[in-house]
C-alpha cells in the first residue's frame, strides 16, 4: 500500500522530533558568545511546526542559572493544518515558553547579559546532555551567514517557478491586480504563492502598513493593506532583497489566497483554510514563522 508522505510528516506533530546537523551553529547574545557547535539537532517540541536548535550542554560559551523570574503567562495560539483537522498545531507566533514536554527551563547568563528561561533541559533521553535554546533571544548564524526567524527546516522546500497563466485578485468586487507574469512560489504543505510585478497592481488603492515580519526562507516583508474593505488589513506583501534564495521574487507582491477572491486562467480558487485566513493571523505569510512572516512568521514562513 502506497503510503502519502505529508500524511507520515504531519502524523508526527504530537510527538518530540529531531534531527541533526552538519552546520557550524552559534549564538550570541549582546555580542557576547553563547555557544559554537558543529553538533547541534533541529528540534520540534510537540505540536511545534517550526524547529529551533538545541546544543551540547558541555558546549556552552555561557553559563545557565535557576530562572530568577516566575514564569510568564504564555498564550497558546493552535490552529489546524488542514480544512476539517482538529487544532492540534500551534502557531508559531506561540512563544518559547510553551513547552509540550517535560523539562526544566533555565536562564542563560554571560558577563555582561542574562536571557530568562531561554533554554529549556528536557527530561528526554534521546537529547539527554542537551539544552534548547530560544531562538529570539539570541543572534544566530549557520557557518559564517546570519539566519533570522528560526531555523530553516530541511524537510521544507520553497520552489519559485515563472507562470504566464491569467491571475485576478479581487476583494470585494473591486480588481487589485491582474498580471500573466506571475512568479509561482510552492512552499511544502502550504498554498501556492502568486507573487505580481508591482505595475499590475493597483498600488494606488492599498496603503503601506508598518507592519514588518521575517521569514527564513525569503527575508523581511513589508506589507500593504486595503483600506476600503474591513478584510483588507495588511492583505498583500513583498520581500526585501536580503537572501538570493528568493531573487525570483524580490520587488514583486503577493496576497493572501485566504482572504482574496483570487482567479487563476478564469477559475475562481478556492480559499484555503490556514492560520493566515484571519487578519490577525501569524506573520510570515504561507511558511514556518513566528509572529508576525516567520519575529518569524512571514509569507512563507510556516
Amino acid at each position: 500500500m502506497a503510503t502519502r508522505l505529508s500524511t507520515v510528516l504531519m502524523g508526527t506533530f504530537l510527538q518530540l522530533r529531531y534531527e541533526p546537523t552538519p552546520k557550524r551553529i552559534r549564538a550570541s547574545l549582546d555580542g557576547a558568545a553563547v555557544v559554537d557547535t558543529l553538533q547541534a539537532y533541529l528540534v520540534w517540541e510537540p505540536r511545534r511546526i517550526t524547529p529551533v536548535y538545541a546544543v551540547p550542554e558541555q558546549e556552552l560559551l555561557a553559563g545557565l542559572a535557576a530562572p530568577a523570574l516566575p514564569p510568564a503567562l504564555v498564550e497558546e495560539h493552535p490552529f489546524a493544518l488542514r480544512q476539517g483537522a482538529a487544532p492540534t498545531s500551534l502557531d508559531p507566533g506561540t512563544a518559547f515558553g510553551k513547552h509540550t514536554i517535560a523539562g526544566e527551563e533555565l536562564d542563560v547568563v554571560t558577563g555582561t547579559a542574562a536571557a530568562p528561561r531561554a533554554a529549556f533541559r528536557t527530561e528526554d533521553p534521546d537529547l539527554a546532555g542537551y539544552v534548547i535554546l530560544e531562538f529570539p533571544a539570541f543572534d544566530w548564524l549557520e557557518d559564517d551567514e546570519e539566519i533570522i526567524g528560526h531555523p530553516r527546516d530541511p524537510f521544507h522546500r520553497v520552489d519559485i517557478r515563472a507562470s504566464s497563466v491569467d491571475v485576478e485578485v479581487a476583494l470585494d468586487g473591486v480588481t487589485l491586480a491582474s498580471t500573466n507574469g506571475a512568479q509561482l512560489l510552492y512552499e511544502t504543505m502550504l498554498p501556492v504563492r502568486y507573487y505580481i510585478p508591482p505595475a499590475d497592481v493597483r498600488l494606488d488603492l492599498l496603503e503601506e502598513s508598518p507592519k514588518r515580519t521575517v521569514c527564513p526562507y525569503k527575508g523581511q516583508a513589508s506589507y500593504w493593506s486595503y483600506p476600503a474593505s474591513g478584510q483588507g488589513r495588511n492583505l498583500a506583501w513583498s520581500y526585501d532583497r536580503r537572501y538570493v534564495d528568493a531573487a525570483q521574487i524580490h520587488g514583486l507582491i503577493s496576497f493572501y489566497n485566504e482572504r482574496v477572491d483570487l482567479t487563476v486562467d478564469g477559475v475562481l480558487q478556492p480559499r484555503p483554510v490556514s492560520p493566515w485566513s484571519r487578519t490577525d493571523g501569524p506573520g510570515s505569510p504561507g511558511g514556518p514563522g513566528s509572529p508576525g512572516p516567520g519575529s518569524s512568521g512571514g509569507p512563507g514562513a510556516l
